[in-house]
Formats: structure tokens, sequence, C-alpha cells
């Protein structure tokens, strides 16, 4: 036997554990970015999710009651910042900027969010974690295991750093593409939260037709599971034979037999709806969600807005949507002069409506015509020009 056959083989490239590795390392800081992003779309949905968890721990941990409150009272500043750390940490991570870094505090981040998901799944909490927005929507236990896989490729990455060795930006260079990623991330979600999101995946976004959603897109179809003399048989329509019994009912379109919007209800003082005739005609509609977190300093042009509107040739309507006690917004309403009609609603169904108190909404038969945050209060030639649309 030669010498060289006698020396131990070399041990092939682990090519396909590296393969797996950047896989696994695109994909981490991938989601990352996109979950970061979605939420930094609608800042405001998102701190309406924390304020919820800091609401349910505040319960559920009496002793530190007020710490949670505190917490919730910075639920738009926790909103934006946690919000971009997702954004900047994706990044660092793509860049493979100071990794091991990097994927500590990722895991830091990880480990907190997993354990707000179990949390939620486990005492059903909060139903809906908001991990992307409004976007998408998770069951909590599809959120949690959601957090496990990005576990498992955090874990991937982590032990096998030697394939990502190559960081693409270093020194000074980094500091500056870095500090640029987190002004861009901060800068999308400060912007979103002064104005209204990017983009509105809610059931009252700009196009959709309100009253059309409030009915199912078809009519409800169920199978029926029967049961007779020892068989068992299915039918799609209930059996008029009354020797067959009874065992089960399954719906066989459940998404589109329930309608999008289940909860649109508004009413006058006095309780009687009003739902109906608000999706009748040209109608300007201030929603105030609640007088207490109003911006008051807008409603000089507010007012001024729709006492122009009543007069327009266009037959528009102006009223205002509250979730405040009847009592109360009358108060409020003397003390900033408010013109017109007001109608109540309920508070969530108003946040979902518009990102913004005070907002507008101008709706034609019952279709969003366009909405406005406070800080853009439009013109009435403004209005009457989406109106003709």
């Amino acid at each position: 036997m030669s010498p060289t056959s006698s020396a131990p083989a070399v041990a092939p490239a682990p090519h396909l554990l590296r393969t797996i590795t950047r896989v696994c390392w695109f994909l981490l800081g991938a989601l990352f970015i996109f979950s970061g992003l979605i939420k930094l779309n609608d800042p405001v949905g998102t701190a309406y999710k924390l304020e919820e968890y800091f609401e349910v721990f505040a319960v559920s941990v009496p002793p530190l009651e007020g710490f949670f409150m505190w917490f919730k009272n910075l639920s738009r500043t926790l909103s934006i910042l946690l919000s971009s750390l997702e954004v900047i940490l994706g990044v660092a991570l793509l860049l493979r900027w100071h990794l091991r870094i990097t994927l500590w505090v990722l895991l830091g981040l990880l480990t907190f969010f997993a354990f707000l998901t179990f949390y939620s799944a486990a005492f059903n909490k909060v139903t809906d974690c908001g991990c992307f927005g409004d976007f998408i929507k998770l069951t909590p236990w599809t959120s949690f295991a959601k957090d496990m896989f990005l576990l498992v490729l955090w874990l991937v990455v982590f032990t096998h750093q030697r394939f990502l060795r190559h960081s693409f930006v270093t020194g000074t260079f980094g500091i500056m593409v870095m500090t640029f990623a987190t002004a861009i991330a901060i800068g999308i979600g400060v912007r979103a939260l002064g104005h209204l999101p990017y983009f509105d995946f809610l059931p009252y976004k700009v196009g959709n037709d309100i009253g059309k959603l409030m009915k199912p897109a078809e009519p409800a179809r169920y199978r029926y599971t029967m049961t007779r003399n020892g068989e068992t048989k299915t039918f799609d329509t209930y059996p008029t034979d009354t020797t067959w019994t009874y065992q089960a009912m399954e719906s066989l379109n459940p998404k589109t037999s329930t309608p999008v919007i289940t909860d649109f209800e508004v009413s006058d003082v006095n309780g009687n709806s009003y739902t109906q005739e608000l999706l009748k005609g040209s109608k300007l509609v201030l929603i105030v969600q609640n007088t207490n977190k109003t911006d008051r300093d807008r409603f000089l042009a507010i007012n001024k807005l729709m006492e122009e509107a009543d007069k327009s040739r266009r037959g528009i309507t102006a009223l205002t949507i509250t979730s405040t006690s009847a009592a109360k917004f009358d108060s409020f309403r003397h003390d900033v002069n408010l013109p017109g009609p007001y109608y109540f609603a309920d508070a969530t169904v108003l946040k979902s409506i518009i990102r913004s108190n005070p907002g507008i909404m101008v709706l034609q038969n019952g279709v969003v015509k366009a909405k406005y945050h406070y800080h853009d209060i439009p013109e009435l030639w403004q209005i009457e020009k989406v109106l003709k649309e």
C-alpha cells in the first residue's frame, strides 16, 4: 500500500450545508424586513395591537398594572421603534454587518415575539398578534408556529456562521449604510403616523362599497351528514326523507357566505339606525373616535369644510360619527362649534374605518371615495372632484 493511499480522505466541501445556511440567512433577513415594513405601513394599527397586549398584561398581573399602562401610553412610539428595529436588523443581517451581534439581538426580539404569540394562543387573550399587520391575518397558533420557524432559521444561521464570513459593509461605510437604513425605516413610520397608511388593507379602503361588503358574496352552502339503519351518508341539501337522522353539518363556503363587514352599524342619539341612510347619496363623514384624544386644533378648518359642504351644489350631507357617549359628545361639539348632525358607532369600527382622530371619509352611495387625515384636511373642490370620479 502506498503512503498516499493510507492517508485519510479529505472531506468534500459541504456545499449543501452552505446552501442551506445561506437560504436560511436570506429568508430570516427578508422576513424581518417584510414584517417591519408591513407594520410601519400602519403604525397606528400596530399601536392598537400593542395597547391590547398591555391591557391584557395589566389585568393578568395586577401588581404591575401601572407599569403596563405606562407602556400603553407610549404605544405609538413603541410601534415605530419596534417595527423599525425589525427592518434595521433585517438589513444588518442581509449585509452581514456585525453578524454575531446582530444575531444575538435578533434572538432577543424573536424570543419576545414567541412569548407574545404563545401567550395569545395558550390563553386566547389576543386573537391576532398583528405580526404582518392587516395584510396577512394569522391565528394565534399559526403566529406561534411562524415564530418557531424563524427561530429554526436563526439556529441554522447562528451555528453555521462560518459560511457567512464575508461582510458586505464594514467600517465607516457600514455605519453610513446602517444609519441611512435606520433613517428610512423610522421616516416611513413617522410619515404614516402623521397621515394615513400608504396601503390600506382594511374593509373600508378607498374604492370599497360598504353596503355590498355587508352582504355575503354568495348564499351559504352546507353538507349534511345523516344516518339510517347503521348507514352514514352525506347530502348537499337537507333530505326530505324523514327516515334519515341528522348527525352533523359542515359549511362548504364559510368565507364567501360570510359578509366581509359584519359590525358596521350607525345610529342616532335615540338608538334608531342610520346605517342605510348613510349609504345613500353623497356624504362627508367626520370620524371622531374619542373626544379625549382628538386633535382640537384642527376643528376650525374642519368646521369650515363641513359648512361649505352643506352649501355645495352637489348635494353633500356633512355629518359626524363618534363612539363617545351622547352627553359627552354634545358638550364637546359645543366647545369646538361643530356643525351638522352627529351619530354613533362602535369604537373598534371607527378605528378600522380611518387611522386618524379626527378623520374624514367621503361616501357616494356607500362607496368610499376618499379618506383624509386631520393633517391633510381637503378643500371643498377636492371633495367635489372625487365625487365626480
